[in-house]
């Protein structure tokens, strides 16, 4: 997370004696990345944060493959996935990597029986459908459509939703996810060129401190494994914290696009980076303004590239038939472009309502077995006229 946040209580030095108001000794705790050369923060817990009474039980939810090496593309029908009542049972993984898992969910119910902490991956969960609010042990952060919310991994949280009607994008990043480097300047502020700057940011807020002992159910996921594992202690139990490495969200409505006379490359559309992957937001704009511009995006091939696109709202102007919450894929090795009849429908055209989200892989994807089930089959085929 590129700026500094703090809430609560936390004592004028590191890494010295904080006592409560009563005098017992809060338990300071180092929440970094990269070991100690990466993002941290520093919390100041009511308990040890250390207390486990039990492991109940573990058990894979390792995505089963279809196709491990594939070359066709596809389009998946993402509202097929069916709903389920809890958070966790409902994320169907769908295309993944050793880099990255990316999937859908629908769940209907908030995941108040118990606590969730992802120990391998930063989370990126993308709400399409639905509102509620994201509760962790650095605060809350309320969210609502529209909204990325980015979850470092080892971070405790419950989601809670307003409805039963929640559709969610999601990626599983075995890598940090970071701002784009080329946004910031040389002190890490968001330049003035960037299409998003730091008051976009949806910050944890509202930390609240639960003083309590009993049997806390926490479900860590390790290795394709969740473990259900007892605290002693409830792990909301946060006092105060400062620091870099904390939960956000940031709104796809807030991404300002950047346009020009001609057409403008997926890169000006970037939200996110890590080192295997980005993530970008195509946002309503103005297309371009050069009197002969052909504002549909040229054929280009996928050479080093996985492309993803999940398709959110408004016309997507350079595909036939697309509908809300499909995916496409299109892997390395294949040419891709506009749909036959595209190119020439946007000529003249001034601007697009599209919203979606792309996310381009740097290593090849697998196709996994429920993504099989919402493949429409002949997605391969759509560029033949």
């Amino acid at each position: 997370m590129p700026v500094y946040h703090k809430l609560g209580n936390i004592p004028h030095k590191r890494h010295t004696i904080f006592k409560s108001p009563k005098g017992s000794h809060y338990y300071e705790q180092l929440y970094g990345t990269e070991g100690f050369n990466g993002m941290a923060s520093l919390l100041y817990h009511v308990h040890r944060p250390t207390q486990v009474k039990e492991i109940i039980k573990s058990y894979s939810v390792a995505p089963k493959i279809a196709i491990d090496k594939n070359i066709k593309s596809l389009l998946l029908k993402g509202f097929e996935i069916k709903p389920a009542d809890d958070f966790l049972d409902s994320r169907k993984a769908l295309l993944i990597n050793n880099d990255v898992h990316l999937g859908l969910a629908a769940p209907r119910k908030s995941s108040s029986g118990y606590f969730y902490k992802n120990a391998d991956a930063d989370e990126m969960l993308f709400i399409h459908k639905g509102s509620g609010k994201l509760k962790t042990f650095l605060g809350t952060i309320p969210f609502e459509y529209g909204d990325y919310l980015i979850i470092p991994r080892g971070m405790i949280y419950q989601i809670e939703f307003d409805s039963a009607d929640n559709r969610l994008l999601y990626l599983e990043s075995f890598s940090p996810i970071y701002t784009p480097k080329r946004y910031k300047n040389s002190f890490g502020q968001l330049g003035e060129h960037a299409p998003f700057c730091e008051r976009d940011y949806k910050l944890p807020r509202d930390l609240e401190t639960h003083d309590e002992k009993g049997d806390f159910l926490i479900k860590i996921k390790k290795e394709g494994v969740i473990h259900e594992v007892v605290y002693a202690t409830h792990p909301f139990d946060v006092v105060g914290w400062d620091g870099y490495n904390f939960p956000y969200g940031f709104s796809i409505h807030d991404f300002e696009p950047l346009t020009g006379r001609v057409h403008q490359p997926p890169p000006v559309h970037q939200t996110f980076e890590t080192n295997a992957y980005v993530v970008c937001s195509f946002c309503p704009r103005l297309y371009d303004y050069h009197p002969q511009a052909i504002p549909a995006p040229y054929n280009h091939s996928n050479i080093d590239s996985d492309e993803v696109l999940y398709y959110v709202d408004g016309d997507f102007m350079s595909r036939n038939n697309i509908e809300q919450g499909h995916i496409t894929l299109h892997p390395k090795g294949i040419p891709h472009g506009p749909a036959p009849g595209a190119m020439e429908r946007s000529i003249g055209q001034k601007e697009t309502q599209e919203l979606a989200v792309m996310v381009d892989t740097f290593r090849p994807l697998m196709v996994t077995e429920e993504a099989m089930k919402i493949d429409d089959g002949k997605y391969y085929k759509s560029w033949v006229e």
